[in-house]
């Protein structure tokens, strides 16, 4: 029988740490910690995140018990006051350098879109976190509700969460979209929330194609039409000039595609500066901006981010960022075993097997457990990526 180490323990071999220690000393403050390190901070809470638990003491009593199967994590076991202040006090952009770490490594290995043309195409939008405004007084959002709002460019190589920004409730999404330095040629689907001229102006001059809905009141006059096929659900194919008193932000002419939902009988109406694919790929862009929907709903129903377990503004950013890591290191294992699973039943797995002494890439392909040694080709694909996560060494 070939020897494991601990499922958890193979996840985490996917972040180096040659990589690891460097990012924890550029972004460190105050005095050397004593007690504990960054990278038991990290491995501990990424324990909270794929196992569930509830609170920090139960975090630290879940690793506790485990202790004689992490000693080859390179951790000592840490009381609950020590994680709570590492927590609020160590900086969280140690966990957001190491999510771009782990990012640039999932590009690497993402499969392409599904459509023909090879622009890079985002869908832009945001989530509204609530929190309780009494116990999260610095994230006050309305009167008697706080809330922070997580900003996500979503990739549609791989749906990968390319821009992440994570603001106060009450920034306003075009802020953020303003900001946003997306690459030429580039195709970004966005909603109507986005909705503002001189920012379509400067995605235009910035050869950057955008794809939105036209609102219901927007005042406009028609340049010039062209015949569509109806039987596919369109509906109309326009060039158009916008009009009333902000359409001086937006002087250049855009296009307007009419499509038809043939299940709801529903009617959208595309707007775009792209008057070069077709018009049906046009509303089927559009059409795919939900998937950054289901971004949002697989974070929140799967990840730990929704209850937290500190209340300064550090402790959640900490959390936070440590769960869209998992996010992506779980995205990265369905990479490399090319299996046709979903997140959320990578995900069930891994809670149900942290601690086992088992083949990781073995237990999501569906190899049964036993004294037999894994499939040649499943560990000759570990074997690869893991020469891959170290290859900087």
């Amino acid at each position: 029988m070939s020897h494991h180490n601990t499922v958890l323990s193979q996840l985490l071999k996917f972040i180096p740490r040659h990589e690891f220690d460097p990012l924890a000393k550029q972004h460190h403050t105050g005095q050397k910690l004593r007690k504990m390190s960054r990278w038991a901070q990290f491995v501990t809470m990424s324990v909270a995140q794929l196992s569930g638990r509830a609170s920090l003491r139960d975090v630290v009593d879940n690793v506790r018990v485990q202790t004689k199967r992490m000693y080859h994590l390179g951790m000592n076991t840490i009381s609950r006051s020590t994680l709570a202040r590492v927590n609020e006090q160590q900086p969280y952009t140690l966990y957001q350098a190491v999510f771009l770490k782990l990012l640039q490594r999932c590009q690497s290995m993402a499969p392409k879109h599904g459509f023909k043309f090879n622009n890079a195409l985002y869908s832009l939008d945001s989530t509204t976190i609530d929190l309780c405004l009494s116990v999260f007084p610095w994230a006050k959002f309305r009167s008697t509700k706080g809330a922070i709002k997580l900003h996500c460019g979503l990739d549609h190589s791989g749906y990968l969460p390319t821009f992440i920004h994570i603001t106060n409730g009450k920034t306003h999404d075009i802020q953020v979209a303003r900001a946003l330095k997306l690459p030429k040629h580039s195709i970004v689907a966005v909603d109507r929330a986005y909705t503002d001229y001189a920012w379509y102006n400067q995605l235009n001059c910035n050869d950057i194609y955008f794809v939105t809905r036209l609102k219901s009141h927007a005042k406009y006059s028609v340049i010039e039409r062209r015949t569509v096929n109806k039987s596919s659900g369109l509906t109309c194919d326009q060039t158009i000039q916008l009009n009333g008193t902000k359409a001086k932000d937006c002087p250049v002419p855009l296009r307007r595609v009419g499509y038809r939902d043939p299940e709801t009988g529903k009617s959208y109406y595309c707007l775009t500066n792209n008057f070069a694919l077709a018009a049906k790929t046009i509303a089927d862009i559009y059409k795919a901006r939900w998937q950054v929907e289901i971004f949002f709903k697989t974070i929140k129903q799967n990840l730990k981010i929704k209850s937290f377990l500190g209340t300064s503004p550090n402790a959640v950013m900490t959390q936070i960022w440590i769960a869209l890591t998992m996010l992506l290191l779980i995205t990265y294992l369905k990479f490399c075993s090319q299996a046709a699973i979903s997140f959320q039943h990578i995900l069930r797995l891994l809670q149900l097997n942290l601690f086992a002494l088992r083949d990781l890439l073995g237990l999501i392909v569906g190899e049964p457990p036993g004294d037999s040694e894994p499939s040649p080709q499943t560990q000759f694909k570990f074997s690869l990526y893991l020469w891959d996560s170290n290859a900087s060494r």
